[in-house]
């Protein structure tokens, strides 16, 4: 099977995937498919997956969504403020979020240039999302909530292509399903992300960069129609690290007029995903070779979601 690279440069390569011959392609194309799309997570840590099943037509309505939450004055922002870690849900001012690595040491950047807007997963029993007026964001809470669900769908297949690929049954991921989604407006600086896999929906201006071999970072350029899913800390560690979870940033993308000195905001909608919080993460069968060769101990899902968030808010 031949892989079209979306990203080649620094001895960096992140592969551009066809997902549709993984959902609807022979045996031997899925197979292809998914042996394709786990190479890119354990070189690179990140793929493309172009013809996905996401319309346009949401990601419209999505973006349009969002932009018009962030134009609210920051008072109607405030007022749904994030509040609790443990729930990550709710309205983050700039400033307000620190990124840090698996090793629970913070970046260089310390706090972020960015703002957000942090949405879990509906009914919830101890949770809740803090949602703006309906007359101030139009149709907000039921697009948000509409593809939130398409996403969550996206990730199962997803993992049962890194199933797949790992030559495990393609249901081995099914007693962990999403219980958290985040989305928002990001600019952000140096770090991994927490969870199993991220599902990131960029805009045409671009900023995101990853992380190289050789240690620079290299533009990851918005592909119209695609989505940008990298593996997470969680993924990595439930892989004994077979898998990568590779440092990515974003920064102001270059521009071709030098002479502005305000640029259009950067707008993108990250789905960060998480196994339940009981489920015990521990190495796959096939990532070691005894039990001495397990880099990590056992743990819970939300433990480790929760003690990475904690160090973050």
């Amino acid at each position: 099977m031949s892989v079209e690279a979306a990203v080649q440069d620094q001895g960096l390569v992140i592969p551009l995937i066809d997902f549709s011959a993984f959902l609807q392609g022979t045996p031997a194309a899925r197979a292809a498919t998914a042996r394709a799309l786990l190479a890119g997570f354990q070189t690179a840590g990140f793929v493309y997956l172009r013809a996905h099943p996401i319309a346009a037509s949401t990601l419209r309505a999505v973006f349009a969504r969002s932009a018009a939450f962030f134009a609210q004055p920051l008072a109607a922002k405030d007022a749904l403020r994030l509040t609790d870690a443990a729930a990550n849900r709710g309205y983050l001012r700039q400033g307000r979020e620190r990124l840090v690595d698996a090793r629970g040491a913070q970046t260089a950047a310390g706090a972020e240039l960015k703002e957000s807007l942090e949405i879990g997963r509906e009914p919830h029993d101890v949770f809740r999302n803090h949602w703006p007026a309906a007359d101030a964001v139009d149709g907000f809470r039921e697009v948000m909530m509409g593809f939130f669900a398409e996403c969550q769908a996206l990730h199962a297949q997803v993992m049962s292509a890194v199933a797949v690929g790992l030559g495990l049954p393609e249901t081995y991921f099914d007693a962990a399903d999403v219980f958290k989604t985040n989305a928002g407006q990001v600019r952000a600086g140096e770090h991994s992300d927490y969870g199993s896999i991220t599902l990131l929906f960029q805009d045409g201006r671009g900023g995101l960069q990853v992380k190289s071999p050789s240690g620079t970072f290299v533009d990851a350029t918005p592909i119209p129609d695609t989505i940008v899913v990298n593996a997470g800390d969680l993924l990595a560690r439930w892989s004994n690290d077979t898998i990568k979870s590779t440092v990515h940033r974003v920064v102001e993308p270059p521009h071709d007029d030098d002479s502005v000195e305000v640029y259009p905001a950067r707008y993108s909608i990250a789905y960060f995903c998480n196994p339940n919080a009981d489920s015990v993460i521990e190495a796959m069968p096939g990532t070691y070779a005894d039990e001495a060769d397990k880099k990590y101990e056992s743990i819970t899902s939300g433990d480790y979601l929760y003690q990475r968030l904690a160090a973050t808010y």
